[in-house]
């Protein structure tokens, strides 16, 4: 049960730190923006509240909610019934939207949301960006793709990050006319993906004002992605 209770506050501590990633890489303004992280191992996850600043945001104040985004502070296992503190805060409003990317996209540890200046800007004009740059076919092994219009609420918006990205090797999608959601195998490789979207996505736009970029083709990108994802660091 401890074991179960030092995840829950090693993966709370971790989310509230990588929001600082966030702001530090001017990828959200004001409350905007979140970073959620799963609870290996259990149908949980941990996601920051609704409407705090980040600057205000602890770790006690992350909020513990099950795969279909209602809060809970607690979960019977075979030892027992295991509770732990969880604020009375609401969670974010695209709750709905991580959780269902966690339900539907097994191998997915974290999720970021931003309204980053340069990928909203894409997402504004519902238009991939390129695979223009070597990074881009190291980080996104391709485009990063356009998912569907959808609005904030339900699990709408999950249902169009799942169906844009699951056959594709890109960790991001920018959602049509809201902006950039980003996956990874933990809540700071999500982070990554949602930083590296941001740069590609400016760097792009301003190569465009200079001219047409020239297209790197399909082999290449394969080739890039292959040696960035299985051979670059280890």
């Amino acid at each position: 049960m401890s074991a179960l209770l030092e995840t829950i506050a090693r993966v709370r501590r971790e989310v509230c730190e990588l929001h600082a990633e966030l702001t530090r890489y001017q990828l959200v303004v004001w409350t905007a923006g979140n970073v959620s992280g799963r609870i290996p191992e259990y149908d949980l996850m941990v996601i920051k509240p609704s409407g705090v600043s980040y600057d205000e945001l602890t770790p006690d104040l992350m909020v513990v909610t099950d795969l279909y985004g209602s809060p809970v502070k607690g979960i019977s296992t075979g030892s027992g019934l295991v509770e732990w503190e969880n604020p009375a805060l609401t969670p974010s409003s695209d709750t709905a939207a991580h959780a269902y990317v966690y339900r539907h996209m097994p191998d997915v540890g974290g999720v970021v949301h931003t309204h980053s200046t340069y990928a909203t800007a894409w997402a504004a004009r519902g238009e991939e960006i390129p695979c223009v740059l070597t990074m881009m076919g190291d980080e996104f092994g391709g485009p990063i793709p356009v998912g569907p219009f959808a609005l904030i609420g339900d699990d709408s918006i999950g249902q169009g990050i799942v169906a844009t990205l699951k056959n594709s090797n890109s960790p991001a999608v920018l959602m049509q006319n809201h902006g950039p959601f980003t996956i990874g195998k933990d809540a700071r490789a999500a982070v990554k993906a949602a930083v590296m979207c941001e740069e590609v996505a400016r760097t792009v736009h301003i190569s465009r004002q200079l001219g047409e970029p020239l297209p790197i083709g399909k082999d290449q990108i394969d080739s890039l992605y292959a040696r960035y994802q299985n051979v670059y660091g280890r």
